[in-house]
């Protein structure tokens, strides 16, 4: 149980690295990268951001899931 829970916490790491660099920062972002500098919204994000959002907060509630998990399961064994 153990190393599936460290498995899933080093997958959602990495997955949490990748999709934090993807977000719009000051001079574009990944609607930039596929779409042009055109932004066809009316909440001030585009849909391709607002679902990049989405998956990067469920990515960051798995990611800590995982975290308190192995924290529990790590004081079960006695180890810490």
């Amino acid at each position: 149980m153990i190393i599936a829970t460290s498995i899933v916490l080093i997958t959602s790491s990495l997955l949490m690295v990748v999709l934090v660099l993807m977000h719009k920062g000051k001079g574009g972002g990944l609607s930039d990268m596929f779409g042009g500098g055109i932004s066809t919204s009316l909440g001030g994000s585009s849909v391709v951001e607002r679902n990049l959002d989405r998956l990067t907060v469920g990515v960051g509630v798995i990611w800590f899931a995982s975290i308190v998990v192995l924290g529990l399961l790590f004081k079960g064994n006695g180890a810490g």
